[in-house]
C-alpha cells in the first residue's frame, strides 16, 4: 500500500527531519516535495534527501501571479508518483496527522473505517505554550497545549485536510484541503475524524458543535514560538501571498486550554530516526545550517522596530479565549449569512 504526501516548502530546513521521520513511522511511503525561493538551504537539503532515496524533490520557483502552492499542486497532478499511489495526503510541514486508532498508524486509521474512500481530518490548533524563543527541539515535544475538542469558532477550527484513496482517472485536480473529482465520478464515501460517514464534504469546512477527533486529528502547529512566528509573518502565506500573517492570524490559532500529549508516543522513535539520518554528515550540516539561518534571521528582524513591537505585542497578548458555544454558533451563523445572503437565517450545524 503506497501512501503519498504532497507538499510545498520554503525555508523549512530546521523542521524537515522531524516531519519526515514522523510520517514515515506512521506509514507514509512516498514524499513529493516542491520548494521555492529558499534562503536557508531547504532546496539543497531536499536534493540530498532525494539522493538518499527518502523524498522526491521538485523545484517550483516563483513566477507570474499564481500562488506558489497552487502551482505546485498543478504540477503534482500529473507526476508519476501521484498516478501510482494508493492513497494521497496534501499537507504542510506544520501539520502532523495524529491517529488515535490502534497504534497510531495509517493502517490503523483505514482499518477503523474500512469503507471510507476519503477521510476529512479536522485541524486541532496547537498554541505557543508560552514559548517565546525559537529553540532546536521537536515541535511535538515543545507544543502540547491546544484547542478543546468541540469548537466552531474561529471558523478555521472546523477546516480539514483530506487523506483519500487515489483513483487517477477520477481526479480532476489536487486541492489544498480536498481533491476535486471529475464530473460523473462515482460517489466517494467520506468519513470524518470520528469515523462517521459523511454524505459528502463541501468546501473546506465541516461545521460541528461536537468533538470530532475520536479516530484522528491534525495537530496544527501553525504558530510555534513567538520568535518563530515572526519568520512565518515575514515569509507570508504560500497559497494567498497577499493575505497578511499578522496579529489576527495569531489570535485565530493561539489556543492553549487543553494538554494533548498523545503524539508523543512516537517521540523516542522520531528522535532515533533523526539521529540515524544525521550520521550522514552532509544531511546533518544542512539541518544545522537551517537552524543557524533561522536564528540569524530572527536576530535581524528583532533589530527592526516594527518587528520588535509585533514580538512584544504577542508576548503580552496571552492565550486566545475560547468563547462560549452559543457565541461561537452566532458568529459562525452570522458569517455564513454575510458570505451568502440567500442562506436561511437558521444555519444547520452537524451534531
Amino acid at each position: 500500500m503506497r501512501t503519498l504526501i504532497i507538499t510545498s516548502m520554503r525555508n523549512e530546513a530546521a523542521f524537515i527531519l522531524e516531519w519526515l521521520a514522523y510520517y514515515k513511522l506512521i506509514g507514509v511511503t512516498d514524499f513529493l516535495i516542491y520548494s521555492n525561493d529558499c534562503d536557508d538551504g531547504t532546496d539543497a537539503m531536499l536534493d540530498h534527501l532525494q539522493d538518499m532515496g527518502i523524498v522526491t524533490h521538485q523545484p517550483n520557483p516563483r513566477s507570474g501571479k499564481k500562488a506558489i502552492q497552487w502551482k505546485a499542486l498543478n504540477r503534482a497532478r500529473n507526476h508519476p508518483l501521484t498516478k501510482k499511489s494508493d492513497w494521497i495526503f496534501v499537507t504542510d510541514v506544520d501539520e502532523f496527522l495524529c491517529i488515535h486508532a490502534g497504534d497510531g498508524t495509517l493502517q490503523d486509521l483505514r482499518a477503523a473505517a474500512p469503507e471510507a474512500d476519503a477521510f476529512a481530518l479536522s485541524w486541532r490548533m496547537f498554541g505557543h505554550n508560552n514559548q517565546h524563543a525559537y529553540t532546536d527541539d521537536l515541535m511535538m515535544s515543545q507544543f502540547t497545549q491546544c484547542a478543546p475538542e468541540a469548537m466552531l469558532w474561529p471558523w478555521r477550527a472546523v477546516q480539514y485536510k483530506t487523506l483519500w484513496r487515489n483513483i487517477p482517472e477520477n481526479l480532476e485536480k489536487l486541492g489544498v484541503h480536498r481533491p476535486h473529482f471529475k464530473d460523473g465520478t462515482q460517489d466517494v464515501r467520506w468519513s470524518d475524524g470520528n469515523g462517521r460517514p459523511l454524505r459528502r464534504a463541501l468546501g473546506t469546512i465541516i461545521p460541528s458543535v461536537e468533538p470530532r477527533y475520536d479516530l484522528a486529528q491534525i495537530n496544527h502547529y501553525a504558530l510555534s514560538s513567538v520568535e518563530n512566528f515572526l519568520l512565518k509573518a515575514d515569509r507570508g502565506k504560500p497559497n494567498h501571498s497577499s493575505d497578511p500573517t499578522d496579529y489576527a492570524y495569531w489570535i485565530e490559532r493561539d489556543f492553549n486550554q487543553i494538554e494533548d500529549r498523545r503524539i508523543l508516543k512516537f517521540e523516542t522513535a522520531v528522535r532515533a530516526q533523526i539521529q540515524e539520518w544525521c550520521t550522514d554528515d552532509r544531511l546533518k550540516a544542512f539541518h544545522e545550517t537551517g537552524m543557524e539561518w533561522r536564528q540569524n534571521r530572527i536576530a535581524t528582524l528583532m533589530q527592526d522596530l516594527d518587528w520588535f513591537y509585533m514580538y512584544s505585542g504577542l508576548v503580552q497578548a496571552g492565550p486566545t479565549q475560547v468563547l462560549p458555544m452559543e457565541i461561537q454558533q452566532k458568529l459562525f451563523s452570522d458569517l455564513i449569512r454575510l458570505k451568502n445572503p440567500n442562506v436561511s437565517k437558521t444555519t444547520t450545524l452537524r451534531s
